[in-house]
């Protein structure tokens, strides 16, 4: 619990609850606020997230309070997935597992923010623990239905993530024959399918044409090589697509952590195998690791881009064993009374603290300036008419949408659901607004309307908005 509580203060207190929404943020919170239109929901979305922010956004329109309530809510999600380990894990291993993945900067900064991610590593964290627990306590239910609610709560969030964690699980299921086990899991995966499925054929024919939407939306799924593009991405962009940066990681102990990980899962298998550890005994280490690789698997392999958050899954998972390793360690030099290996544990562990901090003070700096203007846009906006009633177009059309009430559309990229014609004939119908950065072209149908600047709070322009 100690772990949970601090992971919630830390969030409130390095992670700003002013911070403005970003663009899928405002698209998951539009599905279900009583403020604005709901904004364009392309196919590889699921409508997890939006369930979870529904009593917040239903409410009020406050950033604040929808930051505020999901740090509490992430701290507690923490807490129930290490919970669900209490009868497989040392309570000791289990808090140095929470310890190290809470500590993440990528844990910390989507902590208060609606996005999928982190809610897929709580469900599959918990899922997991209570498949290792019912196997223990064949006779129990309540891991049954812990299963099931955790593979539901992972599928809602992403069905294709569920999947991908739920494939070990079903295989270690059909190896130790246990029928219950096998339905608690299938029948978990679809519960929380069931709505992206129906979804599927009343907006896109089908669970095929879906999937067909939404590789399409990512870029063509398939075999790609995203190892590269993930280590690049690890102290940011937060999406990197196409994914371009250099390798010059600062601080480099990012790149170490990440490099060492499966090293330290492997040989954490390993030690507990040659420990005279097999079959059932070897499961609280193997299963993690194996689902965790299962988890990233698409991320690594199948896309062509990359983002710090799409492992945190697998962060969660292949922590555990990770964890477990340091902790024999750190207990077998306690033992043999050698001082100077505690002393490299602790060593290397307050490193590894030192640079996620070191990234994540930054990052939320950078992005809290980045998003500044949109607010400040505002009310200069609804001088311009472009309040309640309107449609919004072009850069950064979903966020401000959501700041000022309009209606956002696309007319090209991976969420267009308008053409330029629609947009034209809307036009005289409606008050509407293309937003352009300085330097953007201007496409051929605006060109002949009239541009207003919008500055950012350093009265330099930040939007050029044109008006019919």
């Amino acid at each position: 619990m100690l772990v949970a509580v601090l992971y919630t203060c830390s969030q409130l207190l390095l992670v700003s609850p002013s911070m403005p929404l970003g663009w899928d943020e405002t698209v998951y919170a539009s599905q279900v606020s009583a403020h604005v239109p709901a904004e364009f929901f392309s196919a590889p979305r699921s409508r997890g997230i939006t369930l979870l922010v529904a009593p917040v956004a239903l409410l009020t329109h406050s950033t604040v309070a929808l930051r505020v309530c999901l740090s509490v809510l992430s701290g507690l999600g923490l807490l129930l997935a290490l919970l669900a380990w209490r009868r497989v894990r040392d309570t000791r291993v289990l808090a140095l597992a929470g310890g190290l993945f809470a500590t993440l900067w990528v844990t910390e900064y989507y902590g208060p923010q609606a996005m999928p991610n982190l809610w897929i590593a709580f469900g599959g964290l918990a899922a997991v623990g209570c498949l290792l627990d019912a196997l223990r306590r064949p006779a129990a239910r309540a891991p049954l239905l812990g299963l099931a609610s955790a593979l539901a709560v992972a599928a809602l969030m992403r069905p294709s993530d569920a999947a991908f964690l739920a494939l070990p699980l079903l295989v270690v299921s059909l190896l130790r024959r246990r029928l219950w086990l096998l339905l608690a899991t299938c029948g978990g995966f679809l519960l929380g399918s069931a709505e992206w499925i129906v979804e599927a054929y009343v907006r896109f024919g089908g669970i095929g044409g879906r999937l067909h939407a939404s590789s399409l939306n990512e870029g063509g799924l398939g075999l790609h090589w995203a190892v590269g593009d993930a280590l690049r991405s690890l102290d940011g962009p937060i999406l990197c697509r196409p994914c371009t940066v250099g390798w010059n990681h600062k601080p480099l102990e990012l790149t170490v952590w990440w490099l060492l990980l499966p090293v330290l899962v492997v040989v954490g298998v390993l030690v507990e195998r040659r420990a005279g550890r097999r079959g059932d005994a070897l499961l609280p280490s193997l299963l993690p690791a194996w689902c965790g690789f299962s988890v990233a698997c698409p991320y690594l392999f199948m896309i062509d881009y990359s983002a710090p958050r799409f492992l945190l899954p697998a962060y969660a998972l292949l922590l555990v064993p990770a964890a477990a390793l340091l902790a024999r360690l750190a207990a077998t030099a306690a033992r043999r009374r050698r001082p100077w290996m505690l002393l490299v544990l602790g060593l290397a562990l307050v490193l590894q603290l030192a640079g996620q901090y070191s990234q994540l003070v930054p990052e939320v700096a950078y992005t809290v300036a980045s998003r500044a203007d949109q607010p400040y846009a505002v009310p200069q906006l609804a001088r311009l008419g472009l309040t309640g009633t309107c449609l919004l177009t072009g850069e950064d059309a979903e966020p401000m949408g959501y700041f000022t009430g309009c209606r956002a559309v696309e007319i090209d990229g991976n969420d267009a659901n308008t053409t330029t014609a629609q947009l034209v004939r809307e036009a005289t119908r409606e008050p509407t607004a293309l937003l352009l950065y300085p330097g953007d072209a201007v496409p051929a149908y605006a060109r002949h309307w009239t541009m207003h600047i919008v500055t950012g709070r350093s009265g330099q322009a930040n939007y050029l908005v044109y008006r019919p």
